[in-house]
């Protein structure tokens, strides 16, 4: 049995503890807003934060979050009220948006450390984290609309 508190509640699951934490969240705890990618850490579809750190939770073992905070895209709002949230639908960033909760994750540990980010500094921090359909200059866009309102 593994305790952690999942975006703000206490959970106890009983798993294996090598089980990559992505499908704890998807197929034992029905959260499937964090999404399977590659399974290799490359793409950043699966980005959750493990007490506020942005991690790949594809390889990221159940173990290695006993006792600690994780959040997913269901967790950043209750009702896509987040900054961030509300930019990517403003700029109209995804296409397929299969990356997309992998990217907002990614994108709210910046703007958690650093509130008014250059553009350099938000390219800096989003890579790693692929959008196969490029809307790249979008999701820049939406990081930079969601610094001036937070």
């Amino acid at each position: 049995m593994v305790a952690f508190t999942l975006n703000g509640r206490p959970v106890s699951v009983e798993a294996d503890s090598s089980t990559p934490l992505l499908w704890v969240l998807r197929d034992t705890l029905k959260l499937t807003g964090t999404k399977y990618g590659c399974g290799a850490a490359l793409c950043g579809a699966c980005t959750v934060h493990v007490d506020g750190k942005a991690v790949r939770a594809c390889v990221t073992p159940l173990s290695a979050v006993e006792g600690k905070k994780v959040t997913t895209i269901e967790g950043l709002s209750t009702d896509s009220s987040h900054p961030l949230q509300k930019a990517w639908i403003a700029q109209a960033v995804p296409q397929c948006g299969y990356c997309q909760s992998g990217q907002i994750m990614k994108a709210a540990e910046l703007l958690a450390t650093n509130k008014r980010p250059t553009r350099a500094e938000i390219v800096q921090h989003m890579d790693g984290n692929i959008c196969r359909c490029g809307t790249y200059h979008r999701i820049i866009a939406a990081i930079e609309q969601a610094a001036r309102e937070v």
